[in-house]
């Protein structure tokens, strides 16, 4: 059965919590313990991103297997980038916070199409030591541009996805 993504509905919140924790559990034992801090994302967040509908859940039937962010307003730490350049200027999405449970594969293939039928400029980042999230982005087509500093200023490497002419 193929993976669907619908819009977050607020009684999924719990089970995106379960989602988090598990990718952070992941992150950790991967060499990457410091990209989201215990706790990260927050109820608080989330239900910031539910209502301004930029929330969403991969689901399997009625299995929810992942949790996303997309949204094409402007993304504030995206307007500084060091060693390098993005390669257009023109409006894009961006997808943020992707976990999986770790149940099911293609949460991030089903996300960035998901994100491509909106838009086929897209712009994602991730910590230098997210090794598994380096190789899904180089995958589906990102190139690296430079690194952004996240909102406590940490770096993250940068990535864009530019529309294929058909």
């Amino acid at each position: 059965m193929a993976l669907d993504v619908r819009p977050a509905r607020t009684e999924d919140v719990p089970r995106f919590l379960e989602i988090y924790a598990s990718a952070r559990r992941f992150m950790r034992e991967s060499g990457n313990p410091d990209q989201w801090e215990e706790g990260y994302p927050s109820r608080e967040v989330l239900e910031k991103d539910l209502g301004n509908s930029r929330l969403f859940a991969l689901v399997e039937g009625e299995t929810i297997h992942g949790v996303f962010v997309f949204s094409q307003d402007e993304e504030p730490t995206y307007r500084v980038i060091e060693d390098g350049a993005w390669f257009s200027d023109a409006p894009y999405g961006v997808i943020h916070r992707i976990a999986g449970d770790g149940e099911r594969h293609g949460i991030f293939h089903t996300a960035v199409s998901f994100a491509e039928r909106y838009t086929g400029h897209l712009r994602i980042d991730t910590h230098r030591r997210n090794r598994t999230m380096r190789r899904l982005i180089a995958e589906a087509g990102f190139r690296e541009c430079g690194v952004i500093r996240v909102r406590d200023g940490s770096p993250r490497l940068a990535y864009e996805k530019l529309p294929t002419a058909d």
